[in-house]
């Protein structure tokens, strides 16, 4: 067990999806001691080094304490609430009145592990009348979530811990996590004779090194390498039969594409032997179970979406599916992507996917003379101006805004272009949680509690939400007197009381968060008030998922709730049965349909010389945020917490370095169709000839002990451009950016 004193308290991480439990040791507002929590469902105990440095977080000199307003030259001036509140409420009241609320957008939700106010912002939002989103997902996962739509409804998750064959596509679990305790996982693969592991990677990554089957393709030919997988378990009939006749409809389509693919020629273009591919493939054919990983090395590369198709025909033409150690569908405890949003964007008829807009295309929404551009946007835990790409057109967008908000912790580098600037409380100074519940067959949900009151001058984000939605008066007291009498006298009293009053007033359930934080949240233990919309989620969920809930030993949404509300550590919400997995598949014959026409003409059309995106002028590939051992995303702004690559190193091959006049340790200059950039060098094995990379998280500024506002290694998107996007989903190209690299003068940083 793990060691429940007063002095430990259990929290999580925060620094990627996998959100691992951890105990905590805080002192004066510190976190002083940090290791993994034993008693947390999902990690058992298991963290990796970056949760040790979290206090680099929680106690930077960039912290906010009091919301600034812009001043006509630029500056800022600290306000108090009440006036940042009210100016704000009727600057966007203004702007829905004269334009409609549709010229305002949203961008964000969340950061990682930060969810509770995206789910509260949306009540404020639908006041307004605004719906349109982007995040973080939308520069990743959009392409991933259409391609999945269309096969089964829902999103697949590969029980790693049980697999015979573990592949991972464009994804380095060492360095990214991502699943429960993998580290541990990939070292029991790699220990087992009778698993396999298969990376299909350019880069030699810390998983490459471990597997049994590295596919080391040249960068941006993962799909001739996917293609030529497939088709070898297609043309040598290594398929299973029953399994697609019985759960699969369009596998006759698919096969006769697959059928025509000459692997030969893919293996070659891909750079991979072709004795070797085969071999993966009839690894893969002959495994009792397969499961399957994609991540951002093919998700912000060249055939974004089609990767994805292709990948899943990995596992679904072998029959790798509602079976121990292979992929399933899992529950979830709130929607990641809007069920049905699809479109278009109002300016540049982008693609609306999962009810995201593609994160690329946000000037090109905003800066234009078009009757429907946006005129207002609200960031909240995000930062914009430094992740999204070609970062100046970005500035330039958000500066020509009539209406800028930004929520966040920090004087982020969008902040700095804000009309007006919220201070949210850290994660660890309010109830937070994550929506990031993909596992099966158990799923796990973890609230936690706050570990210290919130830094003088910050509020929760609920709390900012509640008080902008008030602000525009869309609800009447009296209407919710009844529901906080009834909460008063518990959970069950409170439920009948909350049908009977949104029966009787529909516009309720529009702003149902804000309903649930005003009447449930004060009646809630001290310092879970943001907690109260998982009530509503927890309703859902147990009405989604009955059996399974009752599996994991919640009676109803009730019981569920006030386990959430309880459990320190976490606690799991679902426990599901291998062929629940069929009964979760949204269409309504519960089969899996794989042939989508625009994705089957596009792997015929690979059979075509593929374009070169690199150039004379370009001639290597770069790849823009690369996952290292002291690299996150810009969460962590103080730099100090690396002992290693602290400057962001540019990482070439060999063979580059020596036909650039490259040195280890020496500096060299970059330059790309968007911008340039200067990087210290360092020369790795990992790299082909032609492919180089910078990490993921520097180029941020932070002010340093001396005062000096200081900001190491380079921002990847002074280097990207907003036109290189997948062309189905809009995910950015930044693995796949064409450069120019040449030494500089000076031998050493």
């Amino acid at each position: 067990m793990t060691d429940t004193t007063d002095d430990w308290q259990p929290t999580a991480c925060i620094l990627c999806e996998c959100n691992c439990g951890i105990v905590v040791k805080v002192d004066d507002r510190r976190l002083a001691r940090i290791r993994g929590d034993k008693d947390h469902p999902a990690s058992q105990g298991y963290t990796c080094n970056k949760a040790l440095r979290l206090d680099h977080y929680q106690n930077q000199r960039n912290r906010l304490t009091s919301p600034m307003r812009r001043r006509p030259d630029g500056s800022y001036e600290e306000i108090d609430w009440d006036t940042a509140i009210s100016e704000i409420a009727a600057g966007f009241r203004a702007i829905a009145d004269t334009h409609g609320g549709d010229k305002i957008l949203y961008y964000g939700g969340g950061g990682q592990g930060n969810h509770l106010g995206g789910a509260y912002s949306g009540a404020f939002l639908k006041a307004l009348g605004s719906y349109h989103r982007s995040n973080a997902l939308a520069q990743e996962k959009t392409g991933e979530h259409w391609v999945d739509a269309h096969f089964y409804g829902g999103h697949t998750r590969g029980e790693f811990d049980h697999a015979e064959v573990s592949v991972f596509v464009g994804k380095n679990p060492w360095m990214s996590q991502s699943f429960p305790r993998a580290r541990v996982v990939l070292n029991e693969i790699a220990k087992d004779p009778a698993r396999s592991m298969i990376v299909i990677d350019p880069v030699l990554t810390d998983t490459a090194k471990m597997a049994d089957f590295h596919l080391r393709v040249r960068p941006g030919t993962d799909a001739w390498c996917l293609a030529a997988l497939a088709a070898v378990l297609v043309q040598e009939n290594r398929c299973d039969e029953a399994f697609l006749a019985e759960h699969v409809n369009g596998a006759e389509d698919v096969r006769a594409v697959l059928a025509q693919v000459p692997v030969s020629d893919y293996a070659a273009r891909c750079g991979v032997d072709e004795d070797l591919l085969r071999e993966a493939a009839r690894r893969i054919a002959r495994a009792d179970s397969v499961a399957v990983f994609e991540d951002l090395g093919i998700q912000q590369s060249v055939n974004s979406t089609l990767c994805s198709y292709l990948n899943k025909m990995l596992w679904i033409l072998t029959g790798n599916f509602a079976k121990p150690g292979s992929q399933h569908l899992h529950s979830s405890f709130a929607p990641l992507f809007r069920p049905g949003g699809v479109g278009r964007t109002p300016v540049t008829g982008a693609p609306i996917i999962g009810g995201l807009m593609p994160s690329n295309v946000v000037p090109d929404e905003i800066l234009t003379d078009h009757p429907d551009r946006f005129r207002a946007l609200i960031v909240e835990s995000s930062n914009p101006a430094h992740s999204v790409a070609d970062s100046a057109a970005v500035h330039a967008a958000f500066e020509s805004l009539e209406l800028l908000v930004v929520v966040d912790v920090a004087m982020t580098e969008t902040a700095r272009l804000a009309h007006y600037v919220l201070p949210a409380a850290s994660q660890f100074e309010k109830a937070e949680a994550t929506f990031f519940n993909l596992e099966f067959p158990r799923n796990t949900f973890h609230l936690r509690h706050r570990l210290m009151e919130p830094l003088e001058g910050t509020l929760p984000e609920p709390e900012i939400w509640a008080r902008l939605t008030r602000a525009l008066g869309v609800v009447d007291d009296s209407e919710l007197a009844p529901l906080r009498d009834a909460a008063e006298h518990g959970l069950d009293e409170f439920a009948a009381a909350f049908l009977t009053a949104v029966g009787a007033n529909p516009g309720l359930a529009k702003v149902l968060p804000f309903v649930l934080y005003e009447t449930l949240g004060p009646t809630l233990p001290d310092g879970l008030a943001g907690a109260a919309a998982l009530w509503g989620l927890a309703q859902k969920t147990a009405m989604t998922y009955p059996e399974a809930v009752r599996r994991a030993g919640h009676a109803d949404g009730n019981a569920l709730f006030e386990a959430i509300l309880t459990g320190r550590s976490g606690i799991t919400f679902t426990v599901h049965e291998y062929e629940d997995d069929f009964a979760l598949i949204t269409h309504d014959d519960r089969r899996i349909s794989i042939a989508i026409p625009e994705m089957l003409a596009e792997v015929e059309k690979l059979t075509e010389t593929p374009a070169a995106l690199t150039s004379p002028e370009f001639p290597i590939v770069l790849s823009a945020g690369e996952r290292r051992a002291f690299t996150a995303n810009d969460i962590l702004r103080d730099p100090s917490w690396r002992t290693r690559d602290a400057q962001g190193a540019l990482r070439v091959s060999p063979a580059d370095a020596a036909a650039l006049g490259l040195c280890d340790g020496g500096r060299a200059s970059i330059s790309t169709a968007a911008g340039t950039a200067e990087a210290v060098v360092e020369i790795s094995d990992a790299m082909l000839p032609g492919h180089a990379s910078l990490p993921n998280g520097f180029g941020v500024d932070y002010v340093d002990a001396e005062g000096h506002v200081v900001a190491p290694g380079v921002a990847p998107n002074a280097l990207t451009s907003s036109r290189w996007r997948d062309a189905y989903a809009g995910t950015p190209l930044h693995k796949h950016v064409p450069a120019r690299i040449e030494a500089m003068a000076d031998a050493a940083l």
